[in-house]
């Protein structure tokens, strides 16, 4: 049997309970068991799973947001990445080529 495929490590974990009616607890075990996982890895990973998604989406949705807006924030208050620098670049002498 293939080693499955899940982030959950027992050594870096905290220990949380929950509880189940005795029909979600069977058909989580059995799931569990389907994906060569114990029922606590298997809920670690579903958990993890949902983190992960509303995090992507929460990014994604952020992102649109700054592409929608960012010529507003710039009209508004403009970008100064370096305050205190002058605007244009300090003009250098040319190298001697050598």
């Amino acid at each position: 049997m293939p080693v499955p495929e899940h982030s959950y490590n027992a050594d870096m974990a905290k220990q949380t309970n929950i509880r189940l009616d005795e029909e979600v607890k069977a058909a989580a075990e059995d799931r569990a068991k389907r994906r060569g996982l114990s029922l606590q890895g298997y809920v670690a990973d579903l958990i993890e799973a949902d983190v992960n998604q509303s995090r992507a989406a929460f990014m994604a949705g952020a992102a649109s947001f700054l592409v929608a807006y960012t010529d507003a924030f710039d009209a508004e208050v403009g970008e100064d990445r370096y305050p205190g620098l002058p605007d244009t670049p300090a003009k250098t002498a040319p190298r001697d080529a050598a």
